[in-house]
């Protein structure tokens, strides 16, 4: 079963994104992660580090306030994902429905990868 959002709400005063699933999941997301796990060849250190998966380091990575983690923009990739524009101009890499639902920062998803 293929598994999609049915809402997504970017609220830029708390700098998160939170996402219903089809489901039944919620998760919600801080800029600061979604910068983080930026799936772009450029932030994965080029192309043969590119995975559909988001590598677990960045649920460690403290990223600092700053232009780097202010969404500017979000807009939709076809019907299969977002696509971000951060205040520092960085506006690459498609954040796939899967990839998303695979960097879910909540317990229960995190306690499933372990």
């Amino acid at each position: 079963m293929e598994i999609f959002p049915t809402e997504i709400t970017a609220n830029r005063h708390n700098s998160s994104l939170a996402i219903a699933w089809s489901d039944g999941h919620s998760s919600i997301y801080s800029f600061a992660l979604l910068r983080a796990a930026c799936p772009c060849a450029s932030c994965r250190g080029g192309h043969e580090n590119m995975s559909s998966e988001p590598d677990v380091k960045v649920f460690s990575l403290n990223l600092p306030e700053g232009p780097s983690i202010k969404m500017r923009n979000l807009e939709a990739a076809g019907s299969y994902g977002l696509i971000f524009e951060w205040e520092d101009e960085h506006h690459f890499g498609i954040y796939t429905w899967h990839y998303l639902r695979a960097l879910c920062p909540c317990n229960l998803c995190r306690q499933q990868e372990n």
